[in-house]
């Protein structure tokens, strides 16, 4: 997978690894990962992996960059498992490939945006080291009925941070309610904002987001 990589000085001491949405690739959160400050928390490696390229079906199966393919947006519609797992699978390597690297799980944070979200769900909460930290934005929790088998102990209380417009057109308000309702049901801790937003990122969410992040990676 190709990845790009940034590092806020030598010698870094925890990563954050950020999944794009469908259709963008790792340049899309770059410009974000420039505005925060976690000079507090040392030297932080930033990674953006580009997604692979294969047809979307709701996009009239047109090829772009996707995590996995959507068959529909509403809540009951058909989700790509197959895909899912191929993608988790991708992202567990990219995890596991930090540790090798020297970057103690507890000193990770997995990031993503809409589809990247969903994937950073799936894979953070199944991850067999405890993370940092989990953070989704304007996503969903992806098979949900299978996570609570699914979760490794060692991820059962990693702090999430979910974020969602109040006024998201791509991503219903309901769903983002759900899959934060479930995460809770299964007890995580979940920090919940909503913004007067569509499906994208505003300043006052990297705000909040920031003042987590110190608190997510000053933890370990």
């Amino acid at each position: 997978m190709d990845v790009i990589e940034a590092e806020s000085g030598p010698n870094p001491r925890a990563t954050i690894l950020i999944l794009h949405g469908l259709g963008a690739d790792g340049n899309d959160f770059v410009p974000m990962a420039q505005e925060l400050d976690l000079q507090s928390v040392g030297p932080v490696r930033f990674l953006f992996p580009h997604a692979p390229v294969m047809p979307v079906t709701i996009n009239g199966g047109y090829r772009m960059r996707a995590w996995y393919d959507i068959i529909g947006f509403d809540a009951d519609a058909p989700q790509d498992e197959a895909g899912l797992r191929r993608s988790q699978a991708a992202v567990d390597a990219l995890l596991q490939r930090e540790l090798e690297r020297g970057i103690a799980a507890d000193r990770i944070v997995l990031a993503g945006f809409s589809q990247g979200c969903a994937m950073a769900l799936l894979a953070g909460l199944r991850f067999g080291e405890r993370l940092a930290g989990i953070v989704g934005l304007s996503g969903y929790l992806p098979l949900a009925a299978k996570t609570a088998a699914e979760r490794t102990e060692a991820n059962r209380d990693t702090p999430i941070f979910l974020a969602h417009g109040t006024q998201d057109e791509v991503v219903a308000l309901d769903r983002a309610h759900a899959s934060r309702d479930a995460l809770q049901d299964l007890g995580y801790r979940v920090d919940w904002h909503e913004y007067p937003m569509g499906h994208s990122v505003s300043p006052r969410e990297i705000t909040d987001l920031n003042a987590w992040l110190v608190q997510a990676l000053s933890a370990a």
